[in-house]
C-alpha cells in the first residue's frame, strides 16, 4: 500500500525539482514550522536519501513575537528528528524598510542566503503552494503594478552569491499540504500572524478570496495560479527586452544612484519603457515593495509628456528629475 495521496503529491513535487539539481550537493528546507513548509521538509527528507543527496534544514526566527527562540528551537528539533542535517535556526533582526511584511522578508532571505553559503548548499527549496500564488496575484492585482505582479512568484530564482530558490509546491494547494503533515505525523504550528486582518495578505486569504469563490464558484485559486503561469512567459520577454534596453540608455552621472539618456527612451514600447524606468528607479535604492506603478507612470510623464515639471518623488527619499538630455534618479 503506497502512501497518503497528499503525501504522495508533496514527494513527487520535491523529487521533480530535486532531479535538475547536481548530484551529490547539499539541499534546504526553509522551514517555519508552518503546515506547507513541514510538509516539504518532510517530503525532502524522505526523497533526498532515495537520490543519493544530503539535505538539510534552517529555520528563521524573526524575533517578532513572545518565545520566538522556543518556536525556532522546536522547528529544529523536528527538522533533526525527520533527518535533515544539518538543521540550525538563525535569528534575525527585522528593522528594514517598506512596511513590516516587507522587512520580515528580506531579513529572512538574508538570513537564507547566508546559511547556503556557510553550508554549501546547491539550493534552498520555499514551501509556498498554490494559495500564496493566488494570494500574490490578487494583491499584485490591487496595487495594479502590471504583469509581472500578476505573474506572481516564480518557480525558481536567484539571488546575491548565485543562491538558488525553487518553489516545489506551487502546484499544491494549502488543504494538500495540512493533509500530508498530517499522515506523516507531523504537529504544523499556526502562526498568528498568518490571522491577523492588519496584514493584507490575511485580508486577502480570510475575506477577498472566500468572497470571490462565493460569488464565483470554486476554484478560483487555482484560476488565478493558471493565469499567472502563463503570464509569466510574458513578463519575463518583456523583461528581457527592457534589460537590453537599460544597458544600451544607461549615462552613469556623478551622485547618481542611476541615469539614462532621454534620446531613445521616449520611443521604447510602453511596456518596455516603464520597465527601464522602474529598474532604474530599484538600481537607485527604491524598495521594491513600496515603488508602485503610480510612481512609474508619474516618471514616465518625465519623458512622453515634460511640460517643465521639476521632479519626482519615489519611496526610499530618492527623486527623479530631468537634466542637460539625461533622467536622473538620486537621493532627495
Amino acid at each position: 500500500m503506497g502512501p497518503d495521496p497528499a503525501v504522495a503529491a508533496v514527494r513527487l513535487a520535491v523529487r521533480r525539482v530535486l532531479a535538475d539539481l547536481p548530484q551529490g550537493a547539499l539541499v534546504l528546507a526553509a522551514c517555519s514550522g508552518g503546515a506547507d513548509s513541514l510538509a516539504l521538509a518532510g517530503a525532502l527528507a524522505f526523497e533526498a536519501p532515495r537520490a543519493g543527496r544530503p539535505a538539510g534544514g534552517v529555520t528563521i526566527d524573526h524575533g517578532l513575537q513572545h518565545g520566538s527562540d522556543e518556536r525556532a528551537d522546536a522547528v529544529v528539533r523536528t527538522m533533526a528528528g525527520l533527518g535533515l542535517d544539518p538543521s540550525g535556526s538563525i535569528a534575525v533582526t527585522v528593522d528594514g524598510t517598506g512596511g513590516p511584511e516587507n522587512a520580515a522578508r528580506d531579513a529572512r532571505y538574508a538570513a537564507l542566503d547566508d546559511a547556503a553559503h556557510r553550508w554549501g548548499a546547491v539550493a534552498v527549496l520555499l514551501g509556498h503552494t498554490q494559495d500564496d500564488q493566488a494570494e500574490t496575484v490578487l494583491l499584485g492585482l490591487a496595487r495594479g503594478s502590471g504583469a509581472r505582479s500578476l505573474a506572481g512568484m516564480p518557480s525558481r530564482f536567484t539571488r546575491s552569491g548565485n543562491v538558488l530558490y525553487l518553489r516545489p509546491l506551487l502546484d499544491l494547494d494549502r488543504a494538500t499540504t495540512r493533509r500530508a503533515c498530517k499522515a506523516m505525523g507531523l504537529d504544523p504550528w499556526d502562526d498568528p500572524h498568518n490571522v491577523d486582518p492588519a496584514y493584507a495578505r490575511v485580508r486577502v486569504r480570510h475575506e477577498a478570496l472566500p468572497a470571490l469563490e462565493k460569488a464565483l464558484g470554486p476554484g478560483v485559486a487555482e484560476a488565478l495560479a493558471r493565469t499567472a503561469r502563463m503570464l509569466r512567459d510574458d513578463a519575463d520577454a518583456l523583461d528581457e527586452a527592457a534589460a537590453r534596453a537599460y544597458a544600451d540608455l544607461e549615462a552613469p552621472e556623478d551622485g547618481y544612484g542611476a541615469a539614462l539618456r532621454l534620446e531613445g527612451l521616449e520611443d521604447l514600447p510602453r511596456a518596455v519603457r516603464t520597465r527601464v524606468l522602474r529598474m532604474a528607479a530599484l538600481r537607485a535604492g527604491s524598495p521594491p515593495g513600496t515603488l508602485a506603478a503610480v510612481h512609474v507612470d508619474a516618471v514616465d510623464r518625465l519623458v512622453t509628456a515634460w511640460r517643465g515639471q521639476r521632479h519626482v518623488d519615489l519611496p526610499g527619499g530618492l527623486r527623479a528629475l530631468r537634466r542637460s538630455g539625461k533622467l536622473l534618479f538620486g537621493p532627495v
